[in-house]
């Protein structure tokens, strides 16, 4: 790609907040006024492209490093590949009879994860843990009990299990993955019960969007009022 065209790459929120980070170190080092800093982080929040977001920092030093990478990383690749591990997986079985069992958090998921669950359920929640192969397999059998399979963006899945009086989730069949993500296949047997297949956000990831949104809120009362007092003057 030309250095022409970098300009014209589409902007990520990561890019967005990391020139928002520059411009609020700028404020509370006094090389930008508050009339300033508020053009420019307005500016930013509404940047589309690397073109719009570069001159808001062109004249901020940002720690020795541009504030904007100009070019991309495929970054889910990246933190893919620290995710699938070798070895053994940390648990390799989940059983719930009359009861429940949860395999969430940091955990390693084996190439093969076995799951059971008679007049009970279980959860198989995959968004914080590493794989111990680039394909792993879930195989649930649900008789008369419920098993829940909870996968983060970017992890590719396949659904073949087989449901009599039951069934399996696949509304998250042939959804494409990211490069360099694993690939989780769910199998299996449901018997007057059900698998179900959901994507969801990691913890961290809702926590982040949270806490944007929390400031993007701040930003727009700070405004209001800055806006409020004009008038009043």
């Amino acid at each position: 790609m030309s250095d022409d065209a970098v300009p014209e790459l589409r902007a990520s929120d990561a890019d967005r907040e990391r020139v928002a980070d520059v411009l609020r170190d700028a404020l509370a080092e006094g090389r930008l006024d508050m009339a300033e800093f508020e053009e420019r982080l307005d500016a930013a929040y509404r940047a589309r492209t690397y073109g719009d977001l570069t001159p808001l920092t062109r004249d901020l030093p940002a720690s020795g490093a541009p504030a904007v990478s100009m070019t991309k990383e495929t970054e889910p690749a990246g933190s893919w590949a620290g995710r699938i591990v070798d070895g053994e997986g940390t648990s390799a079985w989940g059983v719930a009879v009359l009861s429940g069992f949860q395999r969430r958090g940091r955990w390693t998921v084996p190439r093969r994860f076995n799951c059971f669950a008679f007049c009970g359920g279980g959860e198989i929640d995959l968004r914080e843990a590493n794989f111990a192969d680039r394909e792993v397999v879930i195989n649930c059998v649900a008789i008369m009990g419920g098993l829940q399979v909870v996968v983060p963006p970017g992890v590719e899945v396949v659904v073949r299990g087989v449901g009599v009086m039951g069934g399996f989730d696949q509304r998250e069949t042939g959804v494409p993955g990211e490069p360099g993500a694993p690939r989780v296949v769910v199998t299996g047997f449901a018997f007057w019960g059900g698998v179900g297949v959901e994507r969801k956000l990691p913890r961290s990831e809702k926590r982040r969007l949270k806490e944007e949104r929390r400031r993007e809120l701040e930003e727009e009362r700070r405004r209001e009022l800055e806006e409020g007092r004009r008038e009043e003057r």
